[in-house]
């Protein structure tokens, strides 16, 4: 006996009755047996009381009796109908994709053009020109992620309906539309492949997952071991199918790694440029480094081969696989100008790519030193320790104006100003103003439009250091909304904020640095970057901040002040911002205590401020045309990023140059051309922004052609690397793949030849993952067949006739 019974079923939903007392079949003896015995005795007693009544009466009374109580244990079992829904979830394929920075690279091509697309490249072909993701999709949902650092969920595309091309669909188009080349780039300067199989793996293990399917080139060189990622699979009886990208062959090559130069010189001053040389497979032999100098006038086209003089050669001996070997040379100029120099390697008989076996710069040689003004509201550490520094530069000149001095203060500077500029001839002579907490108040509104027009139209480098005396009157009066526009940071404007924003601690607590922050060179205190971080760690930190809303839009968090108990609105306080406004630079330092950096090493304080000065007024040191000046946040960008762009343009009459848009030439490595269309800011005359994602490596030439005139364009170049991390190491790794998906229940694959089926192979992917998908049935409220309440008033009428028989027939 069951206490379900189905009756009726359309499609996926199905109408079935039921008792609701009975849940297995034991449930029916306790209240039948009741029932039977309740029965049984009435029977009994009908039997013994009624044998002098007619036998009619007897019988009906019995008849009575027994209806009554089977209408108590109908309504004891509650009959009723249930609707149950089948509700089918779908078998999954988890697709985790390799985009760390080795995936940019180019296996086994000798040529500076490689012909062979990179590993990235050959993964997006697979994915987007053949019907491998609609393959996969007949059968699964598909979860497209993607891997370096960390893991990144892209999206998750359903299961084709067959009418959609699904199983039955002909096998000839594509129905997948998506953007894959976005989704792809190569942009992580880790590999952690470990940790991104275990993350997740143990984030879908409850759902039905047909297996998982890794594209990459097997280089794990950070995070957990994939041993750890192996066990999650397993328990969770999850298969990994790899599909191993890249050349199994260590290539032998010999590479410039980096070309550094200074951005300045002056004539007859010695400076020095210095190469990093990388080998792999080429220990011990000694190659031919050459370097070359070219005339590259500004607003002049670059030639794409301008070979230049050659100014100096060196035989190096190269190092081990992946060590770096620097190189230096001295130069003297002699003519002011912008110079291109190239450094090159002549290549030996075995280097495999010819491609980056040479990088340029370029550098200025100016007649004029830079000129500084240090604005201060008082005579702070900060301003005293930088204008020290400052005034020991031979190529800087220093001016201060020392808000709290009084008239005939001697300061150690090359002038002594007694007000912030008045005019525009006066202000625009600076290259840099650092602001220390100064009185905004004291400006006048012809003084701070001068001071706007410097930053936004002469490209003018703007530090403005916050403190606990005059930004809580900046943050507050409204007549400062326009040097408040100039911080790349929103104040909080409530009065009752002002507490929360002068914030101070007993002790001091670390800058935490953003990755735009570890990335960006003019924070380096040290030669590199993985040394400056650790100096950055060594530095014990600050005591204290400037509390503000937040960055505003389009500005560059670069360190937050660490203290836990700072945490505003789920993220730590911003300590270092930064932005364009205009064609000028803006800085933000939430307090003036990187004079602290002097307790770790006096250097570091000085180099902290030389190269942030450097940045910021890197559109006034870089100008070398009246007709604009074209700006990119960094010299050198990792693989995978994206440059921002701004460039500020001025007409034929010197006047801001108003037009929708201009066109920006990119000069890629491999020679070929690329667009990108700078737009007007429209509250900006003269001013364009844009921005493009880098996806070769090596050295890119920005090109800006002038309108309104002959052949005049604004130039930059760029650099992009690949971090050696992801270089130490570029064969794909079989053995670890193979491992991982044996001990998981999966295959390995060489290639997507093999995982398409069409090379020597075990058989095809998408044949190998069984449907997992799990069906479970969904049960909706129980309609009862009557209410409850009629059913008593029947058993009430029952006991009530049978009452009343008894009475007419006179039985007790």
């Amino acid at each position: 006996m069951s206490g379900m019974l189905a009756l009726l079923a359309v499609g996926g939903t199905r109408t079935t009755f039921e008792w609701g007392r009975i849940q297995s079949e034991s449930d029916w003896l306790l209240p039948l047996a009741v029932a039977a015995l309740v029965v049984a005795f009435a029977v009994f007693m009908y039997r013994r009381d009624s044998v002098e009544l007619p036998r009619t009466a007897a019988v009906l009374l019995t008849l009575l009796r027994v209806a009554a109580v089977a209408a108590l244990l109908v309504i004891y079992l509650q009959p009723q109908w249930r609707n149950e829904k089948e509700n089918v979830t779908n078998s999954r394929v988890l697709l985790l994709a390799d985009t760390s920075l080795s995936m940019g690279l180019h296996d086994n091509d000798s040529s500076p053009v490689p012909a062979e697309p990179s590993r990235a490249q050959q993964v997006l072909a697979a994915l987007s020109e053949t019907r491998l993701f609609d393959d996969l999709r007949a059968t699964h949902d598909v979860v497209l992620a993607r891997f370096d650092q960390d893991l990144g969920r892209v999206t998750t595309l359903k299961k084709l309906e067959p009418a959609d091309g699904g199983a039955d669909a002909p096998t000839s188009g594509r129905k997948t539309q998506f953007t894959w080349a976005d989704a792809l780039v190569p942009r992580g300067a880790e590999t952690r492949l470990g940790q991104a199989l275990r993350q997740l793996v143990n984030e879908e293990h409850a759902e039905p997952v047909a297996g998982v399917i890794v594209i990459t080139d097997g280089q794990q060189n950070a995070g957990i071991d994939p041993a750890a990622a192996v066990a999650a699979a397993r328990e969770a009886a999850i298969p990994v199918f790899t599909i191993g990208i890249g050349s199994d062959r260590q290539n032998t090559n010999v590479r410039v790694s980096d070309f550094v130069a200074p951005a300045r010189a002056y004539p007859g001053d010695k400076y020095t440029v210095t190469g990093y040389l990388q080998a792999q497979g080429m220990a011990g032999q000694t190659v031919t480094v050459e370097l070359l100098a070219s005339d590259s006038a500004a607003g002049e086209r670059a030639a794409d081969e301008k070979p230049g003089k050659i100014e100096g050669t060196q035989q190096v001996t190269l190092g081990d696989d992946g060590e770096v070997t620097p190189v230096a040379f001295e130069m003297v100029p002699d003519a002011i100008g912008r110079k291109t120099l190239r450094l090159r390697v002549v290549p030996p008989p075995r280097d495999t790519y010819a491609g980056d076996d040479q990088q340029e710069v370029d550098i200025e040689i100016v007649d004029r030193k830079s000129r500084i003004l240090l604005f201060a509201g008082g005579p702070s550490r900060e301003y005293q320790f930088l204008r020290n520094q400052l005034r020991r530069d031979k190529d800087i000149l220093v001016d201060v104006l020392l808000q709290t001095g009084a008239e005939g203060i001697s300061q150690d500077a090359n002038e002594i100003l007694d007000e912030f500029p008045t005019t525009r001839e006066a202000l625009y002579v600076y290259d840099c103003i650092v602001a220390f907490d100064p009185n905004w108040q004291e400006l006048g509104t012809q003084q701070v439009e001068a001071l706007e027009r410097w930053v936004a139209e002469q490209a003018g480098g703007l530090i403005v250091i916050a403190g606990p005396i005059y930004t809580d009157n900046l943050a507050q009066t409204q007549a400062l909304a326009k040097v408040r526009d100039l911080y790349p940071v929103e104040f909080n404007r409530r009065l009752s904020a002002l507490e929360d924003s002068r914030y101070g601690s007993k002790e001091p607590w670390p800058l935490s640095f953003t990755r735009d922050g570890m990335d960006a060179e003019f924070l380096w205190i040290e030669d590199s970057g993985p040394s400056s971080a650790q100096a950055w760690a060594d530095f014990g930190g600050v005591f204290g901040y400037y509390g503000v809303k937040g960055p505003k839009p389009g500005a560059t968090v670069y360190a937050r002040f660490s203290d836990p108990q700072a945490q505003a609105g789920g993220e730590q306080p911003a300590y270092m911002a930064g932005q364009f406004f205009g064609a000028g630079r803006v800085f933000y330092l939430a307090s003036g205590e990187m004079w602290r950096l002097r307790g770790v090493d006096e250097a570091y304080f000085e180099r902290f401020y030389t190269k942030l000065i450097r940045f910021v007024s890197q559109g006034r040191l870089l100008r070398g045309s009246n007709r604009g000046v074209l700006l990119v946040e960094r010299d050198r960008y990792m693989l995978g990023n994206t440059v921002a762009l701004r460039a500020q343009v001025n007409n034929a009459q010197l006047e801001p140059l108003v037009v929708p848009q201009v066109t920006l030439q990119v000069y890629l490595p491999d020679s070929t051309q690329q667009n990108v269309t700078l737009l007007a800011d429209a509250s900006r005359p003269g001013n364009f922004a844009g921005q493009f994602t880098v996806r070769k490596e090596g050295v890119y030439r920005l090109e800006l052609p002038v309108p309104e005139s002959a052949d005049e364009r604004l130039t930059r170049r760029i650099q992009v690397k690949v971090p050696d991390l992801e270089r130490e190491r570029p064969r794909r790794n079989d053995a670890l793949l193979a491992d991982i998906a044996k001990k998981t229940g999966g295959t390995y694959y060489v290639g997507f030849d093999q995982a398409l089926g069409t090379g020597a192979a075990p058989g095809p992917l998408v044949a190998q993952l069984r449907d997992q998908s799990r069906t479970t049935i969904v049960l909706g409220t129980p309609d009862r067949l009557w209410d409850n309440r009629w059913m008593m008033f029947g058993v009430c009428g029952l006991l009530c006739t049978e009452w009343l028989i008894r009475r007419l027939v006179k039985l007790a």
